[in-house]
């Protein structure tokens, strides 16, 4: 291919009728670039013509009546003339220019992002369900790396990260004005490689450091427990693509355990980082007889959607509590408001992260694409929770509760020659029950878990009441 950029430098050293050199020359090519659809490549020559593929995603304008900015087009094409002739290292075109599109994506919002190869990959295994790395959802604040949530059973998790972390350094490595995607190439690893966070955590005096080990990380996306007779507890810790269908068989399990229809449901959403939408929409589905579940709107007809419930809610219209905190974002913002809204489940925890944006993937060739942020969505009522989250029902901060030991009282059964009840006294049983405590010890370590079976044993008593 005709080197372009020496091609008009060449012009305007030898005295054509240009503005003024070099800025009218990277001005002339990025013009040229836009207007023309020229493609830049190492491969092909001048004379080639693009595929099919590549006339697809040729970048053009708008509209093009629209007047380019010439100001800011020299501007640009200035400090790419200045970097190309002044900085300390020879870069090449293609370098300036994939760094160019990666700034002009980042300074967008902390979701669109340039992705490089190999970048589709990534996409894919984390909803998939199997990758490697750390386990935790991340995103980016004031240059820094913020933890939105850690998977669940993932080496991270296990090591102690928690929402709302700050990563300040990689192993010596300050992040700093790193991008995201390098931070999050430094994070992974063989299975086995060690890796020591510093982080920086709200209440704590200063930087801590976490070491953790890199692993294969198997999300499994839907847990399951019975926590009592008639009450069970579902866990979604991501949305995959197949978390609709895991949804329904954890509900069926749960009823086959408990030999019977549930009394209610604790669905624990919390440090779901989010996932999947259609996954988000056929878990509400589950629930919800009819009804609106969200809706999307952007600049494009593509992205705006409507998603609706469909005849058929799995329990029946008992009652379900949804515990959420600040880890918990996206499409889990996305069942929350979607239930509560259709006054289908009492929301009870903190505050959620608030990311009310939707992101499309265009493929721009084999290789290269752009994750870009199309539209936001909004729940049933029309609330767009950007940058605000969704608001509980009933706030419930994690805490920690001891019972206070209280002097032993004497009862009628304590005093001599009491009368008997008048049916026969059983024993009591000398065994324990394993499971029994299992589930006692889950309530007694989880203050925001056993205020939810609480609450959907009230709310039993009471709809039980003539």
């Amino acid at each position: 291919m005709i080197d372009i950029l020496s091609y008009f430098r060449q012009r305007t050293s030898s005295g054509s009728h240009l503005l003024t050199a070099p800025v009218l020359s990277s001005s002339l090519i990025l013009s040229l670039i836009l207007q023309s659809n020229v493609a830049f490549s190492d491969e092909k020559s001048s004379s080639d013509q693009p595929s099919s593929e590549e006339k697809h995603t040729a970048i053009q304008l708008p509209d093009p009546t629209k007047q380019l900015p010439l100001d800011d087009l020299r501007k640009f094409t200035e400090v790419f003339d200045r970097i190309k002739k002044t900085y300390v290292e020879e870069v090449d075109d293609t370098t300036l220019l994939n760094n160019a599109i990666k700034g002009m994506l980042s300074g967008l919002d902390p979701h669109s992002a340039y992705l490089e190869p190999k970048a589709f990959d990534d996409l894919q295994e984390s909803t998939s369900g199997q990758f490697g790395g750390l386990g935790i959802e991340v995103g980016q604040e004031d240059g820094y790396v913020k933890i939105i949530s850690p998977i669940d059973d993932t080496p991270a998790q296990k090591a102690g990260v928690e929402a709302g972390d700050l990563i300040i350094k990689l192993d010596d490595t300050p992040v700093k004005g790193m991008s995201l995607d390098e931070a999050v190439k430094l994070m992974r690893g063989k299975p086995g490689e060690p890796i020591v966070l510093t982080i920086a955590r709200e209440g704590e005096n200063g930087p801590i450091e976490i070491k953790i080990v890199r692993d294969i990380i198997k999300v499994t996306s839907v847990k399951t427990k019975l926590l009592e007779p008639g009450y069970g507890y579902l866990r979604i810790t991501q949305f995959q693509a197949q978390t609709g269908e895991d949804f329904d068989k954890g509900l069926d399990k749960l009823i086959k355990e408990n030999e019977s229809e549930l009394n209610g449901l604790v669905l624990d959403l919390r440090n779901n980082p989010g996932g999947v939408l259609q996954a988000a929409v056929a878990v509400s589905d589950s629930l919800l007889d009819d009804g609106l579940i969200v809706y999307t709107e952007g600049r494009i007809k593509s992205s705006q959607l409507r998603f609706s419930a469909t005849p058929g809610d799995k329990l029946n219209g008992k009652p379900v509590v949804i515990l959420i905190n600040g880890g918990s974002a996206s499409a889990s913002e996305i069942v929350s408001g979607a239930l509560q809204d259709q006054k289908r489940a009492i929301i009870m925890g903190t505050d959620s992260f608030g990311k009310g944006s939707v992101q499309t993937v265009m493929q721009l060739n084999e290789e290269y694409g752009l994750k870009l942020t199309t539209a936001r969505y909004y729940t049933p009522s029309g609330r767009s929770i950007q940058a605000l989250g969704i608001e509980p029902d009933i706030e419930v901060k994690r805490a920690k509760l001891t019972e206070v030991q209280s002097s032993t009282f004497f009862k009628e059964s304590d005093l001599a020659g009491h009368l008997s009840n008048g049916d026969a006294e059983k024993e009591a049983e000398a065994t324990s029950d394993d499971k029994a405590k299992e589930q006692k010890s889950l309530l007694d370590r989880d203050f925001q878990l056993r205020e939810a079976v609480s609450l959907l044993k009230g709310l039993t008593i009471f709809g039980n009441r003539d």
